[in-house]
């Protein structure tokens, strides 16, 4: 799952929200407010907190914070992203020395950690009256049960279709798809332009096949505690599996373009590759990959599974936690909530940050946000209803980390020889995941 890891020179749109706008949705007054020495980690009283993250972003609430709280010092290391960091938690929990204050966690790497009590619930500290305050589906990623609250959200991947006017225009189409069925016919117009021109390249892409799954209310993952189960073969999931097969079949997807790569590159700069379903956080990357098409990119809302309707899905996104562990929890979540939701939260949105607080989400100035990249168009109101509208439920089992690894090694038959099928694919990725999730422990069916 692609998270936002960006610099502070790398804005999703060029918006800037004053301090009061940004807090006018929250709960309460959360500045923080400065707290009482206690038994620290030197002779003069101060506590040094410990963070992960590799989000760059954070590190610009900190003069903030520390001003506000004179006892209190913050260190921000990136130990590494995603499995990297993941793995150093680990290993500091076994060893019982090294753990952090607060960890950058993806949404999916949540239940990894919260389900055997390596993580806080962060409702000793009020967490949950902070529920209000967040789009929905980013507050479901950090909860778990009926009451439990693991992560505060950071940063969030709203699904959207990024289109490129200009291609769409060759082809005789002058609006985004508004249905999957319209996505289809526009996938024949664009390859019948010949040469290199698809609507899509797929060599693999879960997270983009997932957002489908999940918008079509799908829900295959169902985790409780320890008992999980992995169910492919609901309706709303064969759908959407039947669906992008029959465009691989057709040869409406192309097969020698990688996410990431130079040649991905290349094809979103010279206008070849069409669209690209991906989270809201490609705005400012496309940019940088495709300055040739500058006024050409579009964003629009996910294609519909049913004409009317208006349901999205997630894409990316992260979160803070703090461990079982850590030796300074108080401290920690006056942070935590300082960063994400008080007034360090400005801060981090105007180094880049998309957050999914309705109070950035809702303002005015985000609402209206446009770029000239993308033709000018208010992408920051569709940004902010791709966010509002993504669907609640979806459930990942607490081994997904190990999960999309291995999905990536069972697929590829199916697009380097065109072997087997996306639903012969999923089946012997649910044998993988539950023979797996049952030697870690776990009930899994």
């Amino acid at each position: 799952m692609r998270t936002m890891r960006l610099s502070s020179k790398q804005k999703i749109i060029p918006w800037a929200l004053a301090a009061s706008l940004a807090l006018a949705a929250c709960s309460g007054d959360t500045t923080a407010a400065p707290l009482d020495e206690a038994d620290g980690d030197s002779a003069t009283g101060d506590i040094t907190l410990t963070v992960w993250s590799w989000d760059a972003t954070v590190e610009q609430s900190v003069a903030g914070f520390e001003a506000a709280n004179p006892g209190i010092k913050v260190e921000v290391a990136n130990v590494g992203s995603s499995m990297d960091e993941y793995t150093s938690l680990d290993n500091a929990i076994q060893a019982g020395s090294g753990v952090p204050d607060l960890v950058m966690f993806e949404y999916f790497a949540i239940p990894y950690f919260a389900i055997p009590g390596k993580l806080t619930d962060l409702t000793e500290f009020g967490a949950q009256d902070l529920e209000n305050d967040y789009v929905a589906s980013a507050w479901s990623n950090v909860t778990m049960g009926t009451d439990a609250v693991y992560a505060l959200p950071s940063d969030y991947g709203p699904a959207v279709l990024f289109w490129n006017a200009d291609t769409f225009a060759k082809a005789g189409l002058t609006e985004a798809p508004a249905t999957w069925d319209e996505y289809y016919e526009a996938a024949k117009a664009i390859r019948a332009l010949g040469g290199d021109y698809y609507i899509d390249h797929d060599t693999g892409d879960l997270f983009g096949l997932l957002a489908m799954i999940w918008q079509a209310g799908g829900r295959p993952f169902k985790v409780d505690g320890n008992d999980i189960t992995i169910d492919f073969s609901e309706p709303e999931t064969v759908k959407v599996l039947e669906f992008r097969q029959k465009m691989l079949d057709e040869g409406l997807l192309g097969d020698s373009v990688t996410a990431w790569s130079d040649d991905w590159n290349r094809a979103l700069n010279d206008g070849t590759l069409a669209t690209q379903n991906m989270g809201g956080w490609l705005t400012s990357s496309l940019i940088e990959r495709a300055p040739d098409q500058s006024g050409n990119w579009r964003i629009a809302l996910l294609p519909q599974w049913e004409a009317g309707e208006k349901v999205g899905a997630e894409n990316g996104g992260s979160s803070f936690g703090i461990p079982t562990d850590a030796a300074h929890k108080e401290e920690a979540y006056k942070f935590l909530e300082y960063f994400t939701n008080g007034d360090g939260l400005q801060p981090r949105v105007d180094a880049g940050a998309f957050v999914p607080n309705l109070s950035v989400l809702d303002s005015p100035e985000f609402q209206d946000a446009s770029n000239a990249f993308f033709g000018d168009e208010k992408t920051g109101a569709v940004l902010a209803e791709a966010s509002e509208i993504a669907a609640t439920g979806w459930q990942y089992p607490p081994f997904f980390e190990w999960a999309r690894t291995v999905y990536a090694d069972i697929c590829a038959p199916l697009y380097t020889d065109h072997e087997g099928t996306l639903e012969g694919v999923f089946e012997t990725w649910r044998e993988r995941m539950v023979e797996y999730g049952n030697e870690q422990g776990f009930t899994v069916k």
